[in-house]
């Protein structure tokens, strides 16, 4: 292999499953019943992020010989992802049988187990500026001196959020990492803002996703609401009380019988006499609610709306602080708020409430936007989860680099059969493509950040969160692998990761739904217009 092999020839082999992809993409396109294809419309989704991906790390890797060997393995992985979804189904797709031959000699040259194994023994560098390395070690440091300790025991005995968590992190600026300067964030408008919100975030979900890397999302989504679609007086008052942490928030859209079909959620908004308006129905899975002391609630203000997307509209709904796993809260004239958190796996310490609306009345100013923002709740929610859906990558990121760092450190002390664990080849194989694969998606969520900042990335941004996320899953599960039985063991913290790495591919858009409704659609729009 030549210094630059792995680079070049790894970009005329992406080309090869880019334009199968593309193939399989027209071809579903043209058929008059596309939305029947649910299956091969999901391989298509994520196909094509595999690809985009590798296409971005490729750049990562003229770094130097550490970052190419890196490319070089997660291509020749992405590649025999792509075609082994293409295998047999190379007629649906409308590619010929040896469409992706050509990729064949690459993903046997990149793919070989040495070459893989090296990758383990220098996993590479993200490449951050003096500045945003500062910002990735200042994060870093909370998040082991604070958050690793009562990690665990939160953790086991499904226990809230330290308070001092909560405090150390608003002292840092965390919760006004895309607020604005202008209402008392730290925002200035430019990439800078979302490269500091995913560094911040993946620092502190390499400590612990349920106490620390999510506790920046909903602050975020909210606050990108407000900002969007709110009323000078609404930002005036609600953004700096974000930023500063003085207010929590909790994001209140799914519901019992619609999970990612937003547009037609059912609970009601009613305009009052009183001059707000009364809100009844039950919100699930409404993540820190019990906390927060404002819910981010989309309710159905207008009836009769067409499309029903339109009739949606974003309150944000005071409520008194609660610990604990419920509470009910009670208004003079009747109103009634009561939250019930329910039993998960994992992601523990924020809890997941069902929280239930009865005759639950809200001033006018609950209103995002005002009279103007009555059924804007939709675009202006959709607008928060984009940057959602970054934070969430970056969230897969961190965990899938504890579990990592995990991984490394047990296999270098554990001995098995006269020598430690991390001798075996094998071992080094697993290690080694979780290193590509962490630093392949940790690059990814910085090119889909400066795409934000510019305006766009909403199809980056679910790509990046699907891909990241499921390949979450894989690393979690072979680091605990990696750890035998005791990977089994809650003595450590690697049995953590593994299952708060399950909800990832669930919240932010559940996988399926993001694949087919967004990504889908997306791609398979861009193909009719090119066709």
């Amino acid at each position: 292999m030549t210094d630059r092999a792995a680079l070049a020839d790894g970009r005329i082999a992406l080309e090869q499953a880019d334009q199968s992809v593309r193939a399989g993409l027209a071809t579903l396109a043209r058929a008059p019943d596309a939305e029947v294809h649910q299956s091969l419309s999901y391989d298509l989704a994520h196909c094509t992020a595999a690809v985009r991906i590798a296409q971005r790390f490729l750049v990562y890797g003229e770094h130097g010989p550490d970052e190419e060997r890196l490319a070089g393995v997660f291509t020749a992985d992405v590649l025999g992802q792509v075609a082994s979804a293409a295998f047999g189904a190379e007629s649906r797709w409308g590619i010929t049988d040896g469409a992706l031959d050509g990729a064949r000699a690459y993903v046997a040259a990149y793919g070989a187990p040495d070459v893989v194994a090296g990758a383990a023994v220098a996993p590479g560098d993200a490449h951050l500026s003096d500045h945003y390395g500062l910002v990735a070690a200042t994060f870093r440091r909370f998040g082991v001196d604070r958050i690793v300790p009562v990690a665990e025991e939160v953790h086991r005995n499904d226990l809230d959020v330290p308070e001092e968590i909560i405090t150390g992190l608003a002292a840092l600026g965390s919760f006004g990492l895309s607020i604005s300067e202008r209402y008392g964030g730290a925002a200035t408008g430019d990439v800078a803002d979302l490269y500091g919100m995913i560094i911040a975030t993946e620092e502190l979900s390499r400590a612990s996703l349920g106490i620390g890397g999510s506790l920046i999302t909903r602050p975020e989504i909210l606050a990108r609401a407000i900002e969007s679609g709110g009323t000078e007086e609404q930002k005036l008052d609600l953004l700096p009380r974000i930023a500063s942490g003085e207010i929590m928030a909790a994001v209140a859209v799914t519901e019992p019988d619609h999970g990612s079909d937003v547009a037609t959620l059912t609970v009601t908004a009613t305009p009052d006499p009183r001059g707000g308006h009364v809100l009844n129905g039950v919100k699930t899975w409404c993540t820190f609610a019990g906390r927060a002391d404002v819910l981010m609630v989309l309710a159905r203000s207008i009836p009769d709306a067409e499309p029903p997307h339109r009739g949606l509209s974003l309150f944000v709904v005071p409520k008194e602080r609660a610990a604990g796993h419920e509470f009910a809260q009670l208004q003079q004239g009747g109103g009634r708020l009561e939250g019930r958190a329910i039993r998960t796996l994992g992601y523990r310490g924020m809890h997941s409430f069902e929280v239930s609306f009865d005759n639950w009345y809200v001033e006018e100013t609950a209103l995002i936007g005002g009279p103007a923002g009555n059924g804007r709740g939709f675009y202006l929610q959709m607008a928060g989860f984009d940057s959602g859906r970054l934070q969430t990558a970056a969230r897969a990121v961190g965990v899938m680099q504890r579990a990592y760092d995990e991984a490394v450190a047990y296999t270098a002390e554990r001995r098995v059969f006269g020598h430690a664990l991390d001798h075996f080849q094998l071992t080094q194989v697993k290690l080694g493509r979780m290193a590509a694969i962490i630093q392949a998606c940790r690059q990814y969520t910085y090119a889909v950040g400066e795409l934000m900042a510019q305006g766009h990335g909403t199809l980056e941004a679910a790509m990046v969160k699907a891909y990241a996320c499921k390949a979450a899953e894989w690393v979690t599960r072979e680091a605990m692998q990696l750890h035998g039985g005791f990977g089994y063991a809650e003595e450590y913290p690697v049995s953590r990761l593994f299952v708060d790495a399950r909800v990832l591919s669930i919240f932010e858009g559940a996988d399926e739904t993001l694949c087919l409704r967004l990504i889908g659609r997306r791609l398979l729009d861009e193909a009719a217009r090119t066709a």
